[in-house]
């Protein structure tokens, strides 16, 4: 398939700027892939929806407020980090800005100066690998106090409350973007879930910038796809074959939580405990091995999200929905609506 076939017209308004609050208050378009139904329920219907014995299966990553706004010694220049991907212990390969201006050995000041990163090397892509000094126990206790959310590049306001980019169960810091089908979750929402007898069961997949990258080659099969650390835990993996030997669904809380089973599921036959780094791209043709549901938000034109879903749902079904999506006026992206395949 070509990259163009994934297009459509998204009016610059419907991209949301911020959350629904309540979280749970989002619109959610519910598709069924036996037929061509469509409804428009709210997000919090998500109770009546699902069935009891279905489980779901949400990304527990959490994301690193990894923005570094500082100076460099001596000059003053302002200059930005954004901290990708930890090499070790305090060594991380960064995005930085001005890039060409920042030269090994160089160091940059955030803060009060109790936080310094000093560049080591400038990688063939120009990502820097950065060293770190600090004061604290942690480098994460410093990003806290002077880290900002890396919001994607099409939300333009400044969040009120950093709270707002991290879904109510998130745990393991490693993410660069959030999961964000899981930010409608609100743990009222969760409880009532569980009592109706919906079980809830959690994996990690770290979310790195690469989810942003485009695909740039009018054939996708030729897009070469980021890589993402996942793990999945013995609990985790008992949990979704005894719903499957029940005869009940596993429904992915988003395409990172879908990336990962069926990545799993690929590699093994089956679901089971274990950990490593996955580039897995699914797109019309690819079979699931794993998944009966997918709950996510509304995608880019033309990004490997859309056509994961196209691969779930069917491409020309999914095309459709997205033009239904924009006619109803529903919010797209990070903070916009969400949409349930079963």
């Amino acid at each position: 398939m070509l990259k163009k076939d994934f297009w459509f017209d998204l009016p610059q308004e419907l991209i949301a700027q911020e959350p629904c609050s309540p979280r749970d208050a989002a619109r959610l378009m519910c598709l069924d892939r036996s037929n061509d139904q469509i409804q428009h329920r709210i997000f919090r219907d998500l109770v009546d929806l699902l069935e009891p014995g279905d489980l779901l299966v949400v990304n527990n990553s959490k994301v690193l407020p990894a923005r570094l706004i500082g100076q460099k010694e001596h000059t003053g220049a302002v200059c930005e980090l954004l901290l990708l991907r930890q090499e070790s212990n305090d060594v991380w390969e960064c995005l930085a800005r001005p890039g060409k201006r920042l030269k090994p050995g160089m160091r940059i000041l955030f803060g009060d100066g109790s936080l310094i990163a000093t560049i080591q090397e400038t990688k063939e892509d120009g990502n820097k690998l950065v060293s770190f000094e600090y004061n604290t126990q942690t480098l994460y206790e410093k990003l806290d106090e002077f880290g900002k959310m890396p919001l994607p590049p099409y939300i333009t306001k400044q969040l009120e409350d950093q709270s707002q980019y991290q879904t109510v169960y998130a745990k393991e810091l490693g993410s660069a973007a959030a999961p964000t089908a899981g930010l409608h979750f609100t743990p009222e929402l969760m409880q009532k879930l569980k009592e109706k007898g919906i079980g809830i069961t959690e994996v990690t997949l770290h979310v790195g910038l690469g989810t942003f990258r485009p695909v740039k080659e009018d054939e996708i099969e030729d897009h070469l796809m980021h890589s993402e650390w996942y793990s999945v835990s013995e609990e985790t993996a008992r949990l979704i074959n005894e719903t499957k030997e029940a005869g009940h669904r596993v429904i992915a809380v988003g395409t990172t939580s879908c990336r990962t089973l069926e990545s799993v599921a690929a590699k093994y036959g089956k679901i089971q405990a274990c950990s490593g780094d996955t580039s897995i791209f699914l797109y019309p043709g690819c079979k699931f091995l794993c998944l009966d549901g997918l709950i996510t938000n509304f995608h880019l034109p033309e990004s490997t999200l859309i056509m994961l879903v196209s691969a779930f749902y069917g491409y020309e079904k999914t095309m459709a929905a997205y033009k239904t999506a924009v006619e109803q006026r529903y919010r797209f992206f990070s903070f916009g609506d969400a949409m349930l395949i079963l």
